[in-house]
This record gives C-alpha cells, structure tokens and sequence, in this order.
C-alpha cells in the first residue's frame, strides 16, 4: 500500500509526467536536455529525475560524461498501466 502512496505522490506532478511522456517512446536524454525541453531548471529536473529513478521509472546511463536518462520499460505491468492513465 505505501508503494502506491508513493507511486501517485510522484505521478502527481505535471513536470515528472512531462518527463516520463518524452521518454516513454524510447529516447533517451540528459538532464540539460529534458531541462530544456520543459523550460525548468536544471536544478528542478534533476530532483524530479532522481525521484523517478528511485521508484525505477527511469533509467540513468553514464556515456561521454554525461548522464542520459530513459524510461524503464521493465516496469512491473500494473505500474505501466498506471502511467499510461496518468500520460492520457
């Protein structure tokens, strides 16, 4: 139960939806990126994407100095659905 208490806590928020919306397909971005896309700061999508990362919605992969982040398609099936929702 406490899980999903923290599960919606996260998707309850617009900017980590947007986040898991551009990743979701596949891509994978930086933080600058994913920052810039959003028009938030750094700062802020950092904290957004470790939150994410620390409930495995997102993936962080080091390449050329820099951290690039994907959406984790290993999620278990009933927390994808959810995020589907959340993304309609």
């Amino acid at each position: 139960m406490k899980r999903w208490t923290v599960v919606f806590r996260a998707l309850a928020n617009i900017n980590r939806l947007k986040i898991i919306k551009l990743l979701a397909d596949g891509r994978k971005m930086s933080v600058t990126d994913i920052a810039g896309n959003l028009e938030i700061s750094f700062k802020a999508t950092s904290n957004h994407l470790a939150l994410l990362k620390n409930l495995d919605v997102v993936e962080a992969q080091g390449a050329s100095g820099h951290v690039f982040y994907s959406f984790n398609q290993q999620l278990p099936k009933d927390f994808q659905k959810i995020i589907e929702i959340a993304l309609k």
